[in-house]
């Protein structure tokens, strides 16, 4: 089997799996993340934070983002763009959101849409990965896309890209493309990961 037929299948496995948690698996897994979060300094400091609405079984970020408003943070979600870009746009519980093209919840109105390079932290939604800080996505790029220009940069720097995921979804390896853009930690219900520790000692 070659690496793209490897990478589909694992993609679908895991996301199987994640569709078959139960809401009480689910609602644990919110609060585990939450303590996981805690711990990283950023999360409780920064202005803009960036996330995404959960989908398909991805780890809800419910729990993560009421304490961001009590703090006088901003928090931001994704909105597609041209060219697969995203975008994003300030929301807060109760305001108007409209189903995008993959049917994924954005919020309606946007007036005021940020560019990737203003946000401070950003929660990256993922199916794998691993501690190096390999990200498996869905497939479609609009992240790598998107955050490219952290390429060219030292990590860590802003926006702290951090990936929220189940544990189970840990692999011991994700093979690297060169268009990849890695993630400086990683959250997950049980730890929060980080995936450069020589860069942050």
């Amino acid at each position: 089997m070659d690496a793209i037929a490897q990478r589909r299948e694992l993609r679908q496995s895991l996301a199987e799996r994640r569709r078959a948690l139960s809401p009480q698996q689910r609602i644990a897994a919110a609060q585990g993340l939450r303590r996981s979060l805690e711990q990283l300094p950023e999360y409780l400091t920064d202005r803009r934070v960036a996330g995404y609405w959960a989908s398909q079984g991805e780890l809800p970020l419910n729990l993560v983002i009421p304490p961001l408003a009590t703090r006088g943070q901003q928090f931001l979600l994704p909105v597609i763009g041209s060219g697969k870009q995203l975008r994003f746009a300030p929301w807060q519980a109760g305001d108007d959101v409209e189903p995008n093209r993959y049917g994924i919840p954005e919020p309606g109105n946007t007036g005021e849409l940020l560019e990737p390079f203003q946000l401070d932290l950003v929660f990256v939604p993922l199916l794998g990965f691993d501690r190096r800080g390999n990200r498996l996505g869905h497939g479609g790029g609009y992240y790598d896309r998107s955050f490219a220009f952290l390429n060219e940069q030292v990590r860590p720097t802003e926006p702290l890209l951090v990936g929220i995921g189940y544990a189970f979804q840990e692999q011991p390896h994700i093979d690297e493309y060169e268009w990849d853009v890695p993630l400086d930690f990683v959250a997950t219900e049980c730890e929060l990961i980080d995936c450069n520790p020589q860069a942050n000692a």
